[in-house]
C-alpha cells in the first residue's frame, strides 16, 4: 500500500507521542514537523514546552533548561549520544548554540538507564540528527524567515540591527543501491533583540529605616546574534553485518551588544535624598535626589564562539545473537568575550555641575526617572565618580576579555547478546573512556586618557565633540553622548593599562582536567507476567573519575595593580568512584495503559569554576603561634579542587493512558516503519500522571569553608624565626564543599487531546496541557534552616491550542513558571544567583501548506513570540519591589516560507 504521510504540527505531536510510548524508560520528546523544521523558534523554546521542563531566557532568547525544578548544572546534553561541551565557563549547555534545523528529534531522558553514558542527575537531553539510510527516498527542504522586533532600535553601532533572518537547508539522499547515505545541512542566522535594561544597585535604608534605591545602571541595548552552522552525515551499510555513521557539525556564532545608557549613583554616593518622598510598606516608591553625578555609558559586549562535533559510530552484527558497537566522539568549544565599558560625564570625580533627579518605582518594577536634562552638552570623557582613584588611575573605562576552551573526547566499546526466549530480550555490557579539559582565562585592562598614573599627572578629562542619541527615553531620560569606544582606542584617545584582580576575590585563571572510566552492564526486559506485559531494563554504571585543577596565587609581596603581579601555579585534585544502579520497568496493563516505574542513583559533577584551584592566601601574625586551625596564621579564599559530585537517589513513577488510535490507518510500509516511531506504535493523544522524588546528598555549598594544609606556603610567607614559632600549618579556606543535603519532589499532569476524540466535528483541533508542581528543601551543614534548591520553580505550566486542516495550521501557546532562584551574569563575567520573577509568555503561529499545483510543497508561515511583552525581572529579599534586574525585550515577529522538495 502507498504510505500516508502526516504533515505539519500534528505529525510532530504524534511522532513525539510515539517516541515517548515506545521508550523503555521515562522520556519526553519533540519531533520535527518535516526535515529542517522543529516546532517553536529554537531548540530551547521547543523543549521548554515539554512536561517537567522549563527554560531561562538570556538576552531575549530561551537558552538553558530546568528539568524537574533543577537548574542547568544538573542536566547534560548529547548529540547522537555524544556528550557535549559548553561555551559557558561551566558545564551547562546553552541550547541556543545549536541550530534547530539540524535535528530530527530531541529526546529528554527523565529516568536514567545504564547504557546512557554522560547522563545528568535530573535529566539528559539527546539531540538526534537525521540518519539518511533510515529514509526510504531523497528528501530536501529549504526554510527562510525574516525577523523583526516590536521595539525600535535602541542603540546604533557596528554589528547590530533591529532586523534579522534565518535561512537553512537540509538535503538527504541515498546511493549505491541504498548502501550509502548522505545528509548535508546549512544554517545561516542573524537574530536581533532590543533590550530595555535596568539594574538597580540595591536598596539601602534612609535615616528613617525605609529602603530606597541606592543607584541604578540603565541601558538601551541592541543585540544581534549571527550564526553560521554546517552539518554533514555519511552513513555506510555495505551488508547486514556492518553499519558505519560519521556525523560532523560546525557552529560559528557571534553575538554583539551595543549598550548605551547611564548610571545614576544615588544614596550609595554623594547624592542627597530629599525629604517628603512617598513611602509604601517600608519602601520609598517616589522621591527626589539632588547632587547627582551621572556616569554616561557607551558599552560594548561581544561573544565569539565556535563549536565542533565529530562522531563515528561503528555497529557490527556478528551473528543473530551477538552485536558490537564501537563509537568515538569529540566535542570542542572555544569562546572569546569582550565586555567593554566607557564613561563620560560633567567632570572628573563629581567636579562638574550636579543634577536633580526625580524617581518613581512603577508597579511593573521599572524605576522611572523624570529627568529631561540634555546630557549631550557640556559632557567630557572622564572618570565621573573617581572609581579608578583606588587603583591610582583615571578610569574612563574598563575591558574584561575572558577566553574559554573546552574539549571532550569519548570512546565507548559495547557488546550485546540477544536472547530468543526467556524474560530478557538482551544483555548489553561495555566500557566508556572520556577525557575533558576546560581552560578559562580573563584579561582585564583599565581605559585611561593617558599621562600615566593618577599621582603622575594623569589626564583627568578630554572634550567630547561627537553626536547624541536617546537610548533611555523609555525610562524618562533625555539625550546623551553616543560614540564608538573602539574608535577612541584606535585614535589614541584611550590608553589601556593592565590591571589584576580589580573586582575578583582570587586569581581568575584556571584549568580543569577530568579522566573518566565507566564500565556498565544492562539487562533488557521483554516478557509477560500473567495478563500484564513487562519491558524495560536494569543495570549499573561504575563511574571512576580522576580530576585535577590548576590555578594561581599571588606571590608574597607582589602588587595586584599596575600589571606587576607575580603569579605562582597552584594544583589540586582528587579521585573518586561512584556506583550508579538503575532500573526501568514498564507494566502494560492493557494495550493502551502503561505504568512506568524507575529507580536510579545519579550524579552531577561539580561546576568547573568552583573546582578552581586558585588561592588568595593571607597571613595574620597575631595568630602566628596559635594551634587552632580556625584561628591560625594562614587563611585563604579559593575554589576546591577536591569537590565531589552531587548525588541523588532518583525515583519516578508514571501512569499513561493512550487514547485509541489506528496505526494501520497510516498504512506504513516497511521503509516507513524502519524510520518512524509513529509507524511502530501509533501516535494518538494521551493522558499521563506522574510523580518524582530526588533525595539529594553531597550537594555543593558555594559559601562554605574547609580545612587546608598550607605547609607548602610556609617558606614563602615566613622567616626562619617565624617558622620556628608557627603553631600549625593548617588553616581555613573559604570555598565550596559537599555539605548539603535535601530533596526535590513533585507531580505533573499532562493531557494531549486530539479534539476529534470528543466529536468528529472537532477534527483538526487539539489541545496540549501540562502542569508541574515541585517542592524542594536543601540544608547545609551548620544551618538547620532549609532553602529552596536553586533553579526551581514551584509551578510550571504549558498550554497549546492548535488547529490543522487541509494545509492550514494555527496554534497559540502559553508558558508559565513561578519565581525561582536562577543565575545571571555579574561583575567581571562572573555568575551570580538572583530570584527571577515568574510569569507567562505567549506565542502564536499560523501557516498554510500547498499540497497540489505548481506550489506543491510550499509553506508560508507567520509567527510571533513574547506577544504579551513579558519582562525579565530579578529581585532580592523576597520582595518583588526590590528589583535587581529589569529587562523588556519587546515582541518578536517572523514571516517566512518553507519548501520541501517532493
Amino acid at each position: 500500500m502507498q504510505a500516508v504521510v502526516v504533515h505539519g504540527f500534528i505529525s510532530s505531536i504524534e511522532n513525539s507521542t510515539a517516541i515517548k510510548r515506545n521508550s523503555d524508560s521515562i522520556v519526553e520528546a519533540v519531533s520535527s514537523e518535516q526535515i529542517g523544521k522543529l516546532p517553536g523558534t529554537s531548540i530551547a523554546d521547543s523543549l521548554g514546552r515539554l512536561p517537567g521542563l522549563a527554560v531561562q531566557t538570556v538576552s531575549g532568547r530561551p537558552q538553558v533548561l530546568t528539568i524537574h525544578g533543577l537548574g542547568p548544572d544538573f542536566s547534560t546534553a548529547l548529540v547522537n549520544g555524544g556528550q557535549q561541551v559548553s561555551t559557558s565557563n561551566n558545564r551547562d549547555v546553552q541550547f541556543d548554540q545549536y541550530p534547530s534545523s539540524w535535528f530530527n528529534a530531541v529526546v529528554v531522558h527523565l529516568s536514567p538507564q545504564a547504557d546512557l553514558i554522560g547522563q545528568g542527575l535530573a535529566g539528559t537531553v539527546d539531540m538526534q540528527t537525521i540518519r539518511p539510510l533510515e529514509k526510504n527516498k531523497p528528501e530536501a527542504a529549504v526554510n527562510a524567515r525574516y525577523i523583526w522586533n516590536g521595539n525600535s532600535q535602541l542603540a546604533n553601532g557596528p554589528g547590530v540591527s533591529d532586523k534579522g533572518y534565518n535561512v537553512n537547508g537540509v538535503w538527504v539522499d541515498q546511493f549505491a543501491d541504498h548502501t550509502v547515505g548522505v545528509t548535508l545541512g546549512v544554517d545561516l542566522e542573524s537574530n536581533p533583540a532590543q533590550i530595555e535594561h535596568q539594574a538597580p544597585w540595591g536598596y539601602p535604608s534612609d535615616p528613617n529605616g525605609n529602603a530606597v534605591v541606592g543607584g541604578a545602571k540603565n541601558y538601551g541595548i541592541s543585540d544581534t546574534m549571527k550564526r553560521r552552522g554546517l552539518l554533514a552525515t555519511v552513513q555506510w551499510e555495505p551488508n547486514e553485518h556492518y553499519t558505519g555513521t560519521i556525523d560532523m557539525t560546525y557552529d560559528n556564532f557571534k553575538e554583539v551588544q551595543q549598550a548605551k545608557g547611564m548610571e545614576f549613583p544615588l544614596l550609595w554616593s554623594s547624592a542627597t535624598l530629599q525629604p517628603g518622598g512617598t513611602v509604601q510598606n517600608g519602601l520609598i516608591t517616589s522621591g527626589t535626589y539632588t547632587n547627582v553625578s551621572p556616569v554616561i555609558r557607551n558599552d560594548y559586549n561581544s561573544t565569539s564562539a565556535r563549536v565542533y562535533n565529530f562522531n563515528w559510530d561503528n555497529k557490527f552484527k556478528i551473528d543473530e545473537n551477538w552485536s558490537v558497537d564501537l563509537v568515538g566522539n569529540y566535542s570542542r568549544a572555544t569562546r572569546h568575550d569582550v565586555n567593554l565599558e566607557s564613561y563620560s560625564g560633567s567632570g572628573y570625580n563629581k567636579s562638574g555641575p550636579l543634577d536633580t533627579l526625580n524617581f518613581t518605582e512603577q508597579s511593573n518594577g521599572l524605576l522611572y526617572v523624570n529627568n529631561s536634562v540634555d546630557y549631550g552638552s557640556g559632557t567630557v570623557l572622564t572618570d565621573p565618580q573617581g572609581w579608578g582613584s583606588g587603583n591610582n588611575v583615571v578610569q574612563t573605562g574598563f575591558i574584561n576579555a575572558p577566553r574559554t576552551v573546552d574539549y571532550l573526547a569519548n570512546l565507548k566499546l559495547s557488546a550485546e547478546r540477544d536472547f530468543m526466549s526467556g524474560p530478557f530480550s538482551s544483555l548489553e555490557f561495555g566500557v566508556a573512556e572520556s577525557t575533558r579539559n576546560k581552560t578559562y582565562n580573563i584579561d582585564q585592562n583599565f581605559l585611561t586618557l593617558g599621562g600615566g598614573m593618577l599621582d603622575q599627572g594623569a589626564v583627568q578629562s578630554a572634550p567630547y565633540t561627537g553626536g547624541t542619541c536617546s537610548p533611555l527615553a523609555w525610562m524618562g531620560v533625555g539625550a546623551q553622548p553616543c560614540y564608538d569606544p573602539f574608535a577612541m582606542i584606535r585614535n589614541g584617545t584611550y590608553t589601556e593599562i593592565p590591571v589584576f584582580m580589580s573586582s575578583l576575590p582570587l586569581p581568575p585563571n584556571w584549568k580543569v582536567h577530568e579522566r573518566d572510566t565507566t564500565p556498565y552492564f544492562q539487562f533488557n526486559l521483554d516478557t509477560q507476567v500473567g495478563n500484564v506485559t513487562l519491558r524495560g531494563n536494569f543495570g549499573m554504571q561504575v563511574a571512576r573519575t580522576h580530576q585535577t585543577s590548576t590555578g594561581e596565587r599571588v606571590a608574597p609581596g607582589s602588587s595586584v595593580t599596575g600589571g606587576q603581579t607575580q603569579l605562582i601555579p597552584v594544583t589540586g585534585g582528587t579521585t573518586y568512584t561512584r556506583y550508579l544502579p538503575s532500573a526501568n520497568l514498564i507494566f502494560g496493563l492493557t494495550p493502551n495503559d502503561d505504568i512506568r516505574v524507575s529507580a536510579a542513583r545519579t550524579m552531577a559533577r561539580p561546576r568547573m569554576d568552583q573546582m578552581n584551584a586558585s588561592q588568595s592566601i593571607s597571613g595574620d601574625t597575631t595568630h602566628l603561634t596559635s594551634t587552632d586551625p580556625n584561628q591560625a596564621f594562614f587563611s585563604s579564599n579559593g575554589g576546591n579542587a577536591k569537590l565531589k559530585p552531587t548525588m541523588a537517589d532518583n525515583y519516578n513513577v508514571s501512569y499513561e493512558h493512550y487514547f485509541a488510535n489506528d496505526a494501520s490507518g497510516y498504512q506504513c510500509n516497511a521503509a516507513d516503519a524502519k524510520q518512524s516511531d509513529l509507524c511502530r506504535g501509533g501516535g494518538g493523544g494521551y493522558i499521563a500522571v506522574s510523580g518524582y522524588f530526588l533525595k539529594l546528598s553531597d550537594f555543593i555549598n558555594a559559601n562554605s569553608a574547609y580545612l587546608y594544609d598550607f605547609a607548602a606556603f610556609v617558606p614563602s610567607y615566613l622567616t626562619p624565626a617565624q617558622q620556628a614559632q608557627l603553631g600549625t600549618t593548617m588553616g581555613i579556606v573559604s570555598g565550596p564543599t559537599n555539605d548539603g543535603h535535601g530533596y526535590v519532589k513533585g507531580a505533573q499532569l499532562t493531557l494531549n487531546l486530539p479534539a476529534n476524540l470528543i466529536s468528529p466535528a472537532l477534527d483538526g483541533f487539539g489541545v496540549i496541557l501540562t502542569g508541574n508542581r515541585t517542592k524542594s528543601s536543601l540544608v547545609y551543614a551548620g544551618n538547620s534552616n532549609p532553602i529552596t534548591v536553586p533553579g526551581l520553580s514551584k509551578w510550571v505550566a504549558n498550554g497549546t491550542l492548535y488547529y490543522q486542516h487541509s494545509g492550514f495550521e494555527a496554534r497559540v501557546s502559553d508558558s508559565y513558571r513561578s519565581s525561582f532562584l536562577g543565575e545571571v551574569s555579574g561583575i567581571s563575567a562572573s555568575r551570580i544567583e538572583q530570584t527571577l520573577k515568574g510569569g507567562s509568555s505567549f506565542d502564536a503561529q499560523v501557516s498554510y501548506t500547498f499540497d497540489q499545483g505548481p506550489l506543491n510543497g510550499l509553506t508560508v508561515i507567520a509567527q510571533g513570540s513574547n506577544l504579551t511583552n513579558k519582562t525579565f525581572v530579578t529581585y532580592q529579599n523576597n520582595d518583588p519591589r526590590q528589583v535587581q534586574n529589569w529587562e523588556s525585550y519587546g515582541r518578536r515577529f517572523e514571516i517566512g516560507v518553507s519548501y520541501k522538495f517532493l
